[in-house]
């Protein structure tokens, strides 16, 4: 064993020695009194969302419920992308029109890789941080489909909308305990080499559109 190692070891023991017995220090309940503000969705917590989301080189739009396919449709053709991948339960409001849908019936990845974009909705939206989590539930899809193509056109219902990081982790915990992965995405992906090169598209798409539903 190495040192370091031996070194970490005792002092996890170190920490542990003032439990109890017969308590468990790894299930033992720890009371977490985060910061909480506002309603999910409001106007405000809406607003400050967009513009978070905006500053990562997202393009936001908005849209009320009944102009969603239209919405769609519009980004689409302004990006020029004709073949979409969606998850085989996007709600049928969403899943757009005038191109070519490839619902994932167990697509393969070269075949997700080579559509334009993938279309999703997803789980929870951040305002503060600006950030979308997908829990890969229903219109999300598998994990592959939000990483292999180069765009990525994510549908927010504005009742999904929270303002803080805490209210999200919150909202995700039936998705934990349910076996789920999370993924949380802070605009189009980005990296950089030791140089601090930034090159986008590495581990997921390269642009990320973000259509904002008022519901």
């Amino acid at each position: 064993m190495s040192e370091a190692r031996t070194a970490i070891l005792e002092r996890i023991r170190s920490a542990l020695r003032d439990v109890p017995p017969g308590e468990d220090a790894s299930t033992d309940g720890v009371e977490r009194a985060f910061h909480r503000r506002g309603e999910p969705g409001t106007p405000e917590t809406v607003a400050r969302f967009a513009e978070r989301a905006a500053a990562y080189k997202v393009s936001v739009s908005e849209c009320d419920s009944a102009g969603a396919g239209a919405a769609i449709h519009e980004i689409l053709e302004r990006r020029g992308h004709r073949r979409m991948v969606t998850a085989e339960d996007l709600p049928q409001a969403f899943v757009p029109h005038g191109c070519d849908v490839i619902v994932d019936h167990g697509l393969t990845f070269a075949e997700i890789a080579a559509a334009d974009g993938v279309l999703t909705t997803c789980a929870t939206a951040i305002a503060e941080t600006g950030t979308i989590v997908l829990d890969h539930g229903e219109g999300q899809g598998r994990r592959a489909l939000t990483l292999l193509p180069d765009y990525h056109l994510c549908i927010v219902e504005t009742d999904r909308v929270v303002s803080l990081v805490p209210e999200a982790v919150a909202r995700m915990e039936p998705s934990v305990k349910a076996g789920r992965p999370l993924t949380f995405i802070s605009g189009p992906s980005a990296t950089s080499d030791i140089e601090l090169n930034r090159v986008e598209g590495v581990h997921g798409p390269r642009t990320l559109d973000v259509l904002i539903v008022r519901s």
